[in-house]
């Protein structure tokens, strides 16, 4: 069994406790900063009810829903996995404008969203979706399985920072320690011949930490496609939720995943290879 480097496994410890505790609803970063807050926000409190005492019409005044917190925060996040690959994958395939684009299990409130703004997106889940909203297309279906009526489905497809969960049973999905090997050739199945994927998946240290998510190494992304794509560009989101784009994979990037422990690398791919049933 591999092992985690000696420097990272403090700062594994960490995380682990703080996901185990989140699983039953104790967010202890949020339970800090909120108790840091609350005497800031008791005194505004009563400043608000001081103040509105002295209007002609007062205010019916509610101490209800108490936002902890939030004077501490930049207005809004503009960094991250999901907000740099969204927005990159989306541009690509505006510019490309594709015949038919489909989707494999991307975040419908991000991503899928970003892309409904302009056209018609096909979303692939194996989960059910009863929402019914303009330009998107919701189909159940289990994507670590090959389909022959999927063959040559679609000249575009994205998967979205999903792969990384096939087989783990998170969503409801079968068990598969190497799940994501189907999803890549039921991927490669669904698209016509010289058809882009578009894929993003954690990279780093090589792991699974069940059952949210693998994390793949570089090398493991490029050796399970090196026979089904051509690798177009490569772009990534480092540790500190920046975006590098258009980065050239060389041997020792590679070799030691871009330093990352974990990244959100965003694969551009180009079908080659034939269809298998």
């Amino acid at each position: 069994m591999s092992e985690l480097p000696k420097s990272r496994t403090k700062f594994a410890a960490m995380r682990a406790l703080h996901h185990w505790l989140a699983a039953f609803g104790i967010d202890i970063l949020k339970l800090y900063h909120s108790a840091r807050s609350l005497p800031t926000i008791l005194g505004h409190y009563f400043t608000i009810r001081s103040q509105n005492a002295r209007l002609d019409n007062p205010w019916y005044l509610h101490f209800v829903s108490p936002c902890l917190g939030e004077d501490r925060v930049g207005s809004g996040q503009a960094s991250g996995h999901y907000f740099h690959q969204d927005l990159l994958v989306a541009r690509k395939i505006y510019e490309r404008n594709p015949r038919k684009h489909v989707d494999i299990g991307s975040r419908v409130d991000g991503f899928v969203a970003h892309v409904a703004v302009f056209r018609e997106v096909e979303v692939v889940d194996i989960r059910p979706q009863q929402s019914n909203v303009r330009n998107i297309h919701f189909v159940q279906a289990d994507m670590m399985k090959v389909t022959p009526e999927h063959a040559d489905y679609c000249d575009s497809l994205s998967c979205l920072h999903a792969l990384e969960h096939f087989g783990l049973g998170r969503y409801g999905d079968p068990i598969d320690i190497v799940g994501y090997r189907s999803g890549i050739r039921a991927m490669h199945h669904m698209l016509c011949s010289g058809g882009i994927l578009y894929l993003s998946v954690p990279i780093g240290t090589q792991r699974i930490d069940f059952n949210s998510q693998r994390i793949f190494a570089v090398k493991t992304i490029l050796a399970m496609t090196s026979d089904l794509f051509e690798l177009c560009s490569f772009s990534y989101v480092d540790d500190k939720g920046d975006l590098i784009e258009n980065t050239t994979l060389t041997p020792e990037a590679i070799a030691n995943n871009l330093g990352l422990w974990y990244g959100c690398g965003i694969f551009e791919f180009k079908k080659t290879g034939v269809s298998q049933t």
